[in-house]
């Protein structure tokens, strides 16, 4: 109870904590704060108003303005007073708030306990509710009291410290708007530091800062700075920019520009103004004179003060709690924001307890564009902690630092490549990706639009456990939990949900002939704790049993200790069934090959019996004829290509070369069939013409489906004049004193494509060293350019061969051209060279 001779606390009034002497009745005996500069004679500050003068003139206009001064000055003081019993106020009512709580009484009561203890304790009221607050409270105002107290050998600096930041901190709450709070930081907090002006800067989103409440400054002053632009280097932004206090001596020699650089010079300190991680302005104190030594206690205080700025300078609705409720407002408000969006987004909001170096976020939400670029489903994203989901984010410049900077700064972050990346089973998957980041109260929005391709292979991930029947599980040795994903249980034959079979229990459902292979498998794993595999047949609950392949590995914890086994089991039973066929039908593609290798041998040989492959030069009356055969490569590309001369009854000379088509043992008996059968038609002394009608005939009707080309002539030595005739075959190439060229081409078309077909014939006059030769399409064709470009390159390498004179020429010609050859088909080819010797011979028409 209140003794009656005693002052209520209310009515005692509050303790001044300005520089100024205090009015009349009002106690001064704080102790000065260390550091603290006295900032002139006692004066209106700022105002250079002077005190009443101490000896008024007799003359009635001085007396006049000597009473009016006075009246001025009692008033500023009253007005002071009142300021300071108003915060006072407000102080001692939190205090009485605290006892309330404690002692459960009401507030009549409360107060008249503070001010018994008060007296008890020997101490003013205000320095006791400062106590009372702070052992309440346990924020950085007491833990700035606590550290004066036990760096100072004064005790009650600290108390004197608490007395000042809490009344400020009980002013500026009553006033409710940023102009009072830099009133009161000034006049409680700041003015013992012999701080002259303070202002408070809030920043925005667009790096602008605009001046939110001032004090010691003039009002045109204030007016001017309302508003800073982006990208002008003042202390407030230089503060911002690092994130941490920024001090200068003298702001002249710093070379910035700021608030009342021009009548306040000395030192300016600015402090980044902050709560949950996001600052949201800077506080600005400016010295007339060299600011205080910025011990750590000092520095305390300014960081309580700034603190306080925060607070008033909150833009969003209402300052988010540190628990889930609070921030599942903000959550569900931006829900329907990012599922309207078009491109992948997460919202990511801070972690609970998380601390705020580093910053911890969590993925709330995800839009139903989203898909992960790592293939896993949204369950496994939703609710992990960023750097869980995206380890990787945590790279210099990466994900987690821009996100880290838009939330303390707000500033929002775009960039048109960035490398997001994710480890999936120690396998680390990286992609581009356009990420844009911005900050919406409490909560992050996350907008990455990944490469066109970055979907698709996503997508293809998740469907790649379905095609490939693989189904993931993982098993704790210690707990004997057991994690199988939906296609294990579908592999296993059971429904989901169904209790899982543990490794240990496995060759109790596989078929018993395999239950020793699934015991080493376990060996191996378990025992000598190695990564194992093995193949085995599962019988399924249902009856149907299934060819299984169980790949694991084990996973250690820090100390080394198995924990862990995870892996896949995969359906191979196709891959099984496959494979017993593909045994059979291997023994039986070995006998075939063995049957095949036969037929090419002997095909090879019977062309080899036919033609050799080199023919030494022959004479034929006044010509000589030399012949080069190539075999294809490959005995089962043995081909059809054939050639004959000889001297018929008639005296004419036989020249031909054919080629039928196909490969193997069909075309080598077929070209020896044409070739037998052309010899006997050709004793008949029918012209070549009529010789390839007959010889179509024979192809179309005496032999299965059989096709081939070519080039038939007769020779006659007594008139140098050959007749020839061409069934879809090349045409011969004369070369005459050194210049080529293909012989012009008669129509026919080629042997056993019809029943009866007629041939055209052409007769070419050949002369002393004329060098005629006939070929197949194995010397010319190119499957990278037309028929026409491979014979004209014949004709350019058949003039660089020389004349072919003689019998050694020839044959030098012939193998220039097989050698020089460009052709890349790999087939069979036959040239047959003739060269008319020198010497007198009957040349009519």
């Amino acid at each position: 109870m209140t003794s009656p001779g005693r002052q209520r606390p209310q009515d005692r009034g509050a303790e001044p904590v300005h520089p100024h002497d205090p009015p009349d009745g009002v106690r001064a005996d704080r102790p000065a704060a260390p550091g603290a500069v006295r900032v002139g004679p006692q004066r209106a500050a700022g105002t250079g108003r002077p005190h009443a003068p101490d000896h008024p003139s007799d003359d009635d206009g001085g007396a006049a303005v000597g009473r009016l001064a006075s009246t001025v000055e009692r008033l500023r003081r009253e007005l002071e007073k009142a300021h300071a019993d108003a915060a006072g106020r407000a102080l001692v009512d939190l205090a009485s708030g605290v006892l309330v709580e404690r002692l459960r009484c009401g507030p009549t009561e409360a107060s008249a306990q503070l001010a018994d203890l008060a007296e008890r304790a020997g101490v003013p009221v205000l320095s006791l509710a400062a106590d009372l607050v702070n052992q309440a409270a346990a924020d950085r105002i007491s833990a700035v009291a606590r550290d004066f107290v036990a760096a100072s050998a004064a005790g009650p600096a600290g108390g004197a410290v608490a007395v000042r930041l809490r009344s400020a901190e009980a002013d500026a709450l009553a006033g409710r708007d940023t102009e009072a709070v830099a009133r009161s930081m000034l006049e409680h907090a700041l003015r013992p530091l012999g701080a002259a002006a303070v202002a408070i800067w809030a920043a925005h989103p667009d790096r602008s800062l605009s001046l939110a409440g001032s004090a010691g400054f003039g009002q045109d002053e204030a007016h001017r700075w309302r508003h800073v632009p982006p990208g002008v280097p003042t202390p407030a932004r230089r503060a911002l920019d690092e994130r941490a206090t920024v001090a200068y001596p003298a702001l002249a020699d710093a070379g910035l520009p700021s608030i009342g650089q021009q009548e306040i010079g000395g030192g300016r300190l600015a402090v980044p103004a902050g709560t949950g991680g996001r600052l949201t302005g800077v506080l600005e104190v400016c010295w007339p004179e060299e600011a205080p030594e910025q011990s750590q206690p000092l520095q305390r205080q300014f960081e309580a003060l700034a603190e306080l700025c925060a607070a008033t300078l909150e833009t969003w609705a209402g300052t988010p709690a540190p628990g889930e409720e609070q921030q599942d407002v903000y959550l569900e408000g931006l829900r329907p924001l990012t599922d309207g969006l078009m491109d992948p987004c997460l919202v990511l909001q801070t972690t609970p307890g998380g601390g705020e170096s580093p910053l911890q976020f969590t993925i709330r939400h995800v839009n139903p564009a989203f898909v992960d670029f790592a293939g896993r489903p949204t369950g496994a994203i939703v609710g992990a902690r960023l750097l869980e989901a995206y380890p990787l984010a945590a790279e210099p410049g990466g994900l987690l630092e821009k996100a880290e900077h838009v939330f303390v700064t707000g500033e929002p972050f775009h960039t048109g490549a960035m490398t997001l990346s994710a480890t999936v089973d120690g396998v680390p998957l990286s992609t581009q990706a356009k990420v844009s980041i911005s900050r919406h109260g409490t909560g992050l929005v996350v907008v990455w639009r990944l490469d066109e391709g970055t979907p698709r292979v996503a997508r293809l991930l998740q469907h790649a456990q379905r095609l490939g029947r693989i189904g993931g599980f993982e098993e704790n040795l210690r707990t004997r939990r057991i994690a199988w994903n939906d296609a294990v249980y579908e592999l296993h034959g059971l429904p989901p949900g169904a209790l899982p079979i543990p490794l240990d229990q496995l060759g109790e459902h596989a078929h018993p002939d395999d239950r020793q292979t699934i015991g080493r498998f376990l060996r191996n794993l378990l025992h000598h704790q190695r990564p194992a595999s093995t193949a085995f047949r599962l019988l399924r609950p249902d009856g149907v049993a299934r060819h299984i392949r169980v790949v694991a590995e084990p996973v250690h914890d820090p100390d080394h200790r198995l924990t862990l086994v995870r892996g896949a089991y995969q359906d191979i039973s196709a891959q099984h069934w496959t494979e017993v066929a593909l045994a059979a039908t291997r023994d039986q593609l070995a006998q075939s090959e063995q049957q095949a290798a036969e037929r090419s041998r002997l095909a090879r040989q019977l062309q080899h019996a036919i033609m050799p492959p080199v023919h030494s030069p022959v004479g034929l009356d006044d010509l000589h004829v030399a012949v080069r055969y190539r075999p294809a490569e490959k005995d089962h590309l043995v081909g059809g290509d054939w050639y004959d001369t000889l001297t018929l009854p008639s005296g004419e000379i036989l020249l031909c070369v054919g080629d039928v088509a196909g490969h193997g043992i069909e075309a080598a008996t077929g070209m020896v069939a044409l070739r037998n059968a052309l010899r006997g038609l050709a004793a008949t002394g029918a012209g070549p013409a009529q010789l390839l009608t007959w010889l179509n005939s024979i192809s179309h009707q005496l032999t299965e489906s059989l096709t081939a080309t070519a080039v038939c002539g007769l020779y006659d030595p007594a008139t140098r004049r050959l007749r020839w005739a061409r069934a879809g075959h090349l045409p011969p190439v004369l070369l005459r004193a050194g210049r080529a060229q293909t012989l012009p081409q008669p129509s026919g078309i080629l042997l056993g494509a019809l029943d009866h077909t007629d041939y055209e014939e052409h007769t070419v006059q050949l002369r002393p060293g004329d060098l005629l030769v006939l070929y197949t399409d194995g010397l010319v064709e190119r499957r990278d350019q037309s028929l026409q470009a491979s014979l004209t390159n014949l004709i350019s390498l058949a003039e660089r061969a020389g004349d072919g004179g003689g019998p050694a020429g020839l044959e030098a010609h012939l193998d220039h051209l097989l050698r020089y050859s460009r052709a890349d088909t790999d087939d069979d080819t036959c040239l047959v060279g003739v060269s008319v010797r020198e010497g007198e011979g009957e040349a009519d028409g």
